[in-house]
């Protein structure tokens, strides 16, 4: 699968004041965080209710509630891993020391998720009263995890984007997204998709799914409508099938 269009960044005006100016505003920036963050912002907020619900005497629900946290942990460890490599790095290369608050809070990221997927595992192992404790335990450790990382990707929404706009134009923003895409696993896509489309507005949607559709054999696309269609509303669905030029039943079983 071609990847441009899974994570497809959102264009997203300069500042509040110009948002609510009478006058035109300036032409919204390329907004590099804004996709990917609404996807992990569903995706913990998901993973974190599933885990406080576990039943720990259900091994299958429990091995079910701790594989996805699997998956959580390790698209933010990627995720953090492609910030450093290529938006800390433009950042840098223009305003040194300009990330280095963040690049620091995703070293204490790196080893709370070690800690986490540490107590996921001592979960799996335990039975009875002691499975009980473990999974309030992670449960509580999870929810501190997902409130630090919402503070956490605001400043790069904010403080990051400031400087990305300040240094770099939408063209050479474009150009470091397309390095950053296709440096990431067809996998990792998928597992985006899955979270980043419900997450998204229609017009977003149909960015997103549009440019999938252009670039994506009918097979392929169809593997990622029947994933997505459970986690989109009636309405949501027929919006977006009627803006990238669908049968709606695309995405059916």
């Amino acid at each position: 699968m071609t990847t441009a269009t899974l994570a497809e960044p959102r264009a997203a005006s300069t500042s509040r004041r110009d948002a609510a100016a009478p006058s035109a505003s300036p032409a919204p920036r390329m907004d590099l965080y804004v996709s990917i963050h609404k996807a992990l912002r569903a995706f913990m907020t998901d993973t974190l209710g599933r885990i406080g619900r576990i039943d720990v005497s259900d091994r299958a629900d429990r091995d079910a509630a701790l594989a996805q946290l699997d998956e959580l942990l390790g698209l933010c460890l990627a995720h953090l891993g492609h910030e450093n490599e290529f938006v800390h790095t433009a950042i840098e290369a223009r305003q040194p020391a300009g990330s280095q608050r963040i690049a620091g809070e995703h070293g204490e990221h790196v080893e709370t998720i070690a800690a986490l997927q540490a107590e996921a595992n001592a979960l799996r192992a335990a039975t009875g009263a002691d499975a009980e404790r473990l999974a309030l335990r992670l449960y509580r450790h999870l929810a501190l995890f997902v409130a630090e990382n919402f503070q956490h990707m605001h400043i790069e929404e904010t403080v990051h984007n400031a400087l990305l706009w300040q240094h770099y134009s939408d063209a050479e923003l474009g150009a470091l997204h397309g390095r950053l895409l296709a440096s990431i696993s067809p996998q990792e896509h998928l597992v985006v998709a899955r979270w980043m489309v419900p997450a998204s507005t229609p017009a977003e949607r149909a960015a997103i799914v549009g440019g999938a559709k252009a670039q994506m054999p009918p097979e392929a696309l169809l593997g990622v409508m029947r994933m997505v269609r459970p986690h989109i509303d009636d309405a949501g669905w027929a919006k977006l099938a009627t803006a990238i030029g669908i049968d709606a039943r695309l995405g059916a079983a």
